[in-house]
C-alpha cells in the first residue's frame, strides 16, 4: 500500500475531479459517510448518543460538518465547535458549514453549531456536554508548524475528555504533520483514525503513528489508478505481499536441501557463542536447507553444543582475546564458495583491529549475497565510500539506531531517528545495498530509492539477540530466493515481527526473548502464508 505525502493527496484529489468527473463536495460526503461507517462498526451504535465534533475552518473541518450531519441523520445528538466563524471558511467545507447551519436553525433539539471565539467561549461550550464520542476534525494534511492560540487549546481540550471518551481523528490526528512521524507540538490522541484514500506519512512512522489508535484506510472514490501513479516512493507492508513471496519462494515437491538453500554464518566469539547459535538455528528455521557456523576457534566446541544439532560448525583462527583473527580469512572465504549465503557480525566483539580486518576483507572479497549485522557493521563504520552492493552481488545490511549512525558517522542517533527516512534512501541508493533499519515500524530501503516500513513487531523484541534472529531468517530467506534479496528482506522483517507478536501474545511483552520468537516462526510462517504452509494430507 502506498504511503502518501500531503502534495501527493492534493494532486490525487484533484486529478480525482479533473480526470474522472467526481467532485470534491462528493469527495467530501465519500469521506464523511466513511468515518460514520467506521465508528458504527468499532464503538458500536450511536444512536441516542452525544457527539462532540470539533472543526477547523479547512476541508478537513468540512468533513467534521459533513460527518456531524450524517450522525444527526442517524440518531445521534450533535454539537459542533467550529473553531472560528462559518464566514472564515471556503469551497465544500463552507457548504457543508452552510448545511450544519441550517441543521441546527431546524433540530435546535438535537444538533447545535457552535463558532468558537474565545478559550472561554471554547471551555463553557464543551463543559455544558456530556459526550460519548467526540469527533477530531480541527486540522487535516496541510499542518507544517505547531498548532497554537484556539486551535491548541481544542487539542488540549480533546485530550483532557480521554480515556472516558473515544476520540475519533478524521483524516490524521490534529496536531500531527502529515508528512513526517515527528512530534511538532501538541497533537490529538486518538483511538480511532480513518484517514482517506491512502495513508499518510504521519499515519506510518512513530512517534506520530502512536496517536493514530486503530487506523482505518478509506477509499472515496479516488481511482487506484492515481494512487499507483502517485510518484511516492514509500510503501507500507501489507499481509498479501508477503503471502505472495512465500507462494513463489515455496519449495517444489520434489526439492532437497541443497535446494533450500546453503547458508554460512560467520558469527560468535569467546564469551559470545549465544548470538552465533540464535542466527544459525533462526537461518534453519525460516527454511535455509544448511547451515554452518563458523566461529572463533576456542568458542567452537561452546557453539557446536549449545546449536540446534542440525547446524554444522567450523572453527576460524582467532585473537588472544577470543574473536575471529585476519588469519581466518582464506579458509572462511572457502567455505563460503560451497554456500549460497553468508551472514557475517552477531557476537564477533569487532574491538579488536585483527577482527575488524577480517571483516573488511571478507566483504570485500565476498562472492556470495551478503547480510551484514551488529559487530561486522560496528567494523565496517563509517562504511567505506568504494564498499558497494549490487543486483548480482547483494548486500543486506541490519543497522539499529547507533549502529546506523556510526555507519554515516556525521549524523547523531537523535538525527538518525528524526530523519529516518532520508538517511536510509540516501545511503541505500549511494551504496547500492539494500538498507533495514531496526526500531518501531522497521524500514527496508531499496538501492532504487523504495522504501517499505514494516507493520508488525512490539516492544518485546527490545531483548538481547532478536536482532541476531533477524539476521538469521533474512539469510534462510535469501537463500530460498538468491534472485530477489529486497523480497527476501521484506519478508523476513515482516516475519520476524509477527513472530514476535505471537510470542507476546502467549507470554507478554515483559517476559519473552529471543528464542522465542525462533518457537513461534513456525506459526507466523502458517499465519502470514496460509494453508499451504501446513503439510495437506
Amino acid at each position: 500500500m502506498r504511503v502518501l505525502n500531503a502534495a501527493e493527496m492534493r494532486e490525487i484529489d484533484r486529478l480525482t475531479t479533473e480526470r474522472f468527473g467526481v467532485p470534491g463536495i462528493k469527495l467530501m460526503e465519500n469521506a464523511a459517510a466513511s468515518v460514520v461507517r467506521a465508528i458504527g462498526e468499532r464503538l458500536g451504535p450511536f444512536s441516542g448518543k452525544q457527539v462532540l465534533v470539533f472543526c477547523g475552518k479547512g476541508n478537513n473541518g468540512g468533513d467534521g460538518a459533513a460527518i456531524a450531519r450524517l450522525l444527526h441523520n442517524g440518531g445521534a445528538r450533535v454539537s459542533v465547535l467550529l473553531i472560528g466563524s462559518v464566514t472564515d471558511t471556503g469551497g465544500d467545507a463552507r457548504t457543508n458549514f452552510d448545511k450544519a447551519r441550517a441543521l441546527a436553525a431546524s433540530a435546535p433539539d438535537s444538533f447545535s453549531l457552535s463558532e468558537i471565539q474565545t478559550e472561554a467561549q471554547l471551555n463553557t461550550e464543551a463543559g455544558r456536554l456530556s459526550p460519548a464520542i467526540c469527533i477530531d476534525a480541527l486540522f487535516g494534511t496541510g499542518l507544517a508548524r505547531p498548532a497554537a492560540g484556539l486551535y491548541e487549546a481544542a487539542i488540549d481540550l480533546v485530550n483532557r475528555l480521554r480515556p472516558g471518551i473515544p476520540v475519533v481523528s478524521v483524516d490524521i490526528p490534529s496536531g500531527i504533520p502529515s508528512d513526517s512521524g515527528e512530534l511538532i507540538g501538541s497533537a490529538v490522541q486518538a483511538d480511532l483514525t480513518v484517514t482517506f484514500t491512502a495513508p499518510k506519512i504521519g499515519n506510518i512512522l512513530p512517534p506520530a503513528s502512536n496517536l493514530n489508535g486503530e487506523l482505518v484506510i478509506a477509499s472515496i472514490g479516488s481511482p487506484d489508478e492515481l494512487i499507483a501513479a502517485s510518484g511516492s516512493r514509500l510503501t507500507f507492508v501489507e499481509p498479501p505481499m508477503i503471502q505472495s513471496w512465500l507462494e513463489a519462494s515455496r519449495r517444489e515437491p520434489d526439492s532437497n536441501k541443497g535446494d533450500a538453500g546453503k547458508v554460512l554464518v560467520v558469527a560468535g566469539s569467546r564469551g559470545k557463542t549465544g548470538a552465533a547459535c540464535l542466527a544459525g538455528e533462526a537461518a534453519l528455521r525460516a527454511g535455509a536447507g544448511l547451515v554452518t557456523i563458523a566461529t572463533a576457534r576456542s568458542a567452537q566446541p561452546v557453539v557446536a553444543a549449545r546449536a540446534i544439532p542440525e547446524c554444522m560448525t567450523e572453527p576460524l583462527e582467532e585473537t588472544s582475546g577470543g574473536c575471529i583473527s585476519s588469519e581466518a580469512l582464506e579458509y572462511a572465504l572457502e567455505l563460503s564458495e560451497a554456500r549460497d549465503v553468508i551472514a557475517v557480525g552477531p557476537g564477533l566483539g569487532s574491538t579488536e583491529p585483527s577482527t575488524r580486518e577480517f571483516v573488511r576483507t571478507l566483504v570485500e572479497g565476498r562472492q556470495r549475497p551478503t547480510v551484514l549485522d551488529a559487530d561486522a557493521l560496528n567494523a565496517l563504520a563509517p562504511w567505506p565510500d568504494g564498499l558497494m552492493g549490487s543486483r548480482s552481488l547483494p548486500l543486506i545490511l541490519t543497522p539499529h539506531p547507533g549502529e546506523m549512525a556510526r555507519l554515516v558517522a556525521e549524523k547523531s542517533i537523535a538525527e538518525v531517528l528524526r530523519y529516518r527516512l532520508e538517511i536510509a534512501r540516501e545511503f541505500a541508493t549511494t551504496h547500492r545495498v539494500v538498507l533495514v533499519v531496526k526500531g518501531q515500524r522497521t524500514l527496508i530501503a531499496s538501492w532504487d530509492g523504495e522504501i517499505y516500513v514494516n507493520p508488525t513487531g512490539n516492544p518485546g523484541l527490545a531483548t538481547g539477540g532478536t536482532g541476531d534472529v533477524l539476521t538469521g531468517i533474512i539469510a534462510g530467506l535469501l537463500a530460498q530466493a538468491l534472485h530477489d534479496p529486497l523480497g527476501a528482506a521484506i519478508a523476513a522483517v515482516y516475519l520476524h515481527g509477527l513472530a514476535g507478536d505471537i510470542a507476546a501474545a502467549r507470554l507478554g511483552t515483559r517476559a519473552m526473548i529471543a528464542s522465542d520468537v525462533i518457537a513461534s516462526l513456525g506459526q507466523a510462517f502458517i499465519e502470514a502464508g496460509g494453508s499451504r504452509e501446513r503439510l495437506q494430507r
